[in-house]
């Protein structure tokens, strides 16, 4: 079965600062990042669709213990973001201090960036991800 957007094809456009997903043919949902069928009904059938990555923020964890070879980057805010488009999508938040954000950043708007992160032991190498920030 042939994917209709490859995983490097979406890293590759988040570089560019575009996220695209994958609009259903059968249900209308939208799926990002890619997945070979719909997370709403399971069809292949499905359209690429570039999103605007606006969207409020749901929840977020702060990270004090990374992940080996991550090490660098801590503290950092992992943020949940239900897009304007529908499906949610994970990033780091960026522009916030992690040692002070509280509760009242659930519901903030933001828009989608990118960072390009290293590839260490565990991963296929360097890698494009989306990274948030609040909107003015």
């Amino acid at each position: 079965m042939e994917l209709k957007l490859s995983f490097k094809d979406y890293n590759e456009a988040l570089k560019q600062n575009k996220l695209l997903g994958l609009r259903c043919k059968q249900c209308n949902a939208i799926t990002v990042p890619p997945k070979i069928a719909c997370g709403g009904c399971a069809s292949t059938d499905m359209d690429i669709v570039q999103l605007s990555g606006k969207g409020s923020i749901q929840t977020f964890t702060t990270v004090f213990v990374p992940p080996e070879g991550r090490e660098p980057e801590a503290p950092y805010i992992i943020v949940l973001v239900e897009l304007d488009e529908g499906p949610w999508l994970m990033g780091n938040l960026v522009g916030v201090d992690p040692n002070k954000v509280t509760m009242e950043i659930v519901g903030k708007r933001v828009m989608m960036g990118h960072a390009v992160f290293p590839g260490d032991k565990y991963s296929a190498g360097e890698e494009a991800r989306p990274v948030f920030s609040l909107e003015a």
